[in-house]
């Protein structure tokens, strides 16, 4: 067992049908040059996504291991959901990120999920690339809503990360979000604690995740 409850990639490879049950998601970002307002540096983009239930997660979803690997069912999921933007996309397993077992959401009655989360650091160009496709993928306007870039900023009014942090997440997506800005330090430690601290202190936050992981109908 690794850190914060996540498993190895080969330790959740461990958990098998019909018991368990996989779910691959993906976190994609890229180095970005421009300034909010002409002044509050961006450093990063990275995407989520608007599902059909109102929810925010990562792309993916369910994989079946008869497809081969994880990566394989990933890559399947991504370009379903990302169209011709992820035509070109690879994800290996150096890419994998830990694996949170036990979701509360049950595919099936009596089998429980493995939620997989991959990291891809892409190129600006990549990652526009797979923006401008979104909107032409297989499972846009019905899983998928749309790409929405994360504000990884904290205004002086407490706006941008503490406001998206108050939003509905699926399954575990909000913590492997904060756990790969603190581990990607994506936002500098002292700004994701401030972040934290303003989204626990609001009387709006919602803070909550819950539902299922998406991908083939579920």
């Amino acid at each position: 067992m690794g850190d914060r409850g996540l498993l190895s990639r080969a330790e959740a490879l461990r958990l098998e049908p019909p018991t368990w049950c996989h779910a691959c998601h993906a976190l994609l970002y890229a180095p970005c040059s421009g300034r909010l307002f002409g002044r509050v540096p961006l450093r990063f983009v990275l995407l989520m996504q608007l599902r059909f239930d109102g929810r925010l997660g990562f792309p993916g979803g369910i994989v079946d291991l008869r497809d081969g690997s994880l990566e394989a069912g990933l890559l399947r999921e991504l370009r379903e959901e990302l169209g011709p933007g992820a035509t070109g996309l690879e994800v290996g397993p150096e890419e994998h990120a830990g694996a949170r077992p036990g979701s509360s959401h049950e595919p099936r009655p009596g089998q429980r999920l493995v939620a997989h989360l991959y990291v891809k650091q892409l190129q600006p160009e990549q990652l526009r690339d797979i923006e401008e496709g979104a909107a032409r993928a297989p499972e846009h306007g019905l899983e998928v809503l749309g790409l929405v870039r994360v504000p990884l900023h904290t205004l002086r009014d407490g706006s941008g990360l503490p406001e998206f942090l108050q939003q509905r997440f699926v399954g575990s997506a909000r913590d492997q979000l904060l756990d790969a800005l603190h581990r990607l330090n994506l936002v500098p430690g002292h700004e994701l604690e401030r972040a934290l601290s303003l989204a626990r202190r609001s009387p709006n936050s919602q803070c909550r995740q819950e539902g299922d992981p998406g991908g083939r109908g579920t």
